[in-house]
């Protein structure tokens, strides 16, 4: 994928936290709380977001400044999120629909393993 800043998992620690997985990039945020930022809130959502320009997303936790679009799709084994993969790209409106859906089918692969 062309135009991506940031790629990482965040990992479902405890009920109220997510911890910083595997990453490429700049060091992120370490860690984040249930529903808080994009992460948080698909945790919390149990969805896919899709975030076209952040700065409009209430709440946004800023971990990389140059980042403007991003999506996060939660990792699911059974009914619980075991974790969130998270991509960032420094474009706005940066993720396709085809893109999304192979990201899907990605974490829902990556959660057999969990």
């Amino acid at each position: 994928m062309e135009e991506i800043n940031w790629v990482g998992f965040y990992l479902v620690q405890d009920p109220t936290t997510l911890i910083l997985g595997p990453f490429q990039g700049k060091v992120a945020c370490t860690t984040i709380p249930f529903g808080k930022g994009v992460c948080g809130t698909a945790w919390r959502e149990k969805r896919v977001l899709v975030v076209p320009n952040v700065e409009a997303f209430e709440g946004h936790i800023v971990c990389d400044s140059a980042s403007q679009s991003e999506v996060v799709i939660p990792i699911i084994k059974g009914s619980e999120v075991v974790g969130v993969l998270d991509i960032d790209s420094p474009k706005l409106d940066r993720f396709t629909p085809q893109e999304v859906e192979l990201l899907t089918a990605v974490a829902e692969r990556l959660a057999l393993l969990f």
